[in-house]
């Protein structure tokens, strides 16, 4: 796995699952996240409700971005193929988060930007993993 691709999977994994225990811990009351730092509309149970949507789809890429970088450390392929589908889970959660706050007319470059960050990042890693992948099963199809 390149370096650069290790450290993207681990800075955004990790900050997500902060996002998350953040959240989790302030829904409880054991802290309070200042509203100036909260995305708009952030008490609306219909928001609340949006924003909490997306706990599945962020925890799941982390998860397996996590685990495409041990794998990738164990020198075990199966690292491509879980960080080709955490990158895409990427993809479809900035996308999903970009759409909302677009149609809503929100463009809180707080909330946004990073959003089209986790939209657009993973292209720069996808050509080549695809690549590498398709020439993995090409070369293991050449043996039957």
């Amino acid at each position: 796995m390149p370096r650069s691709l290790a450290l993207a999977l681990m800075i955004t994994d990790w900050l997500f699952i902060a996002y998350w225990a953040a959240s989790g811990l302030d829904k409880a009351g054991l802290v309070q996240i200042p509203a100036d730092l909260l995305y708009a509309n952030a008490h609306d149970p219909r928001v609340v409700a949006w924003n909490w949507s997306f706990l599945p789809l962020d925890i799941a890429f982390s998860v397996i971005g996590l685990a495409a970088v041990a794998a990738s450390r164990r020198d075990k392929p199966v690292w491509r193929p879980l960080a080709l589908i955490s990158l895409i889970l990427t993809m479809v959660a900035g996308g999903m988060a970009v759409a909302y706050w677009t149609l809503l007319g929100e463009f809180d470059p707080a909330w946004f930007l990073p959003n089209l960050a986790l939209l657009l990042w993973p292209l720069a890693f996808l050509p080549r993993l695809i690549g590498e992948l398709a020439s993995e099963h090409d070369s293991g199809s050449d043996a039957v």
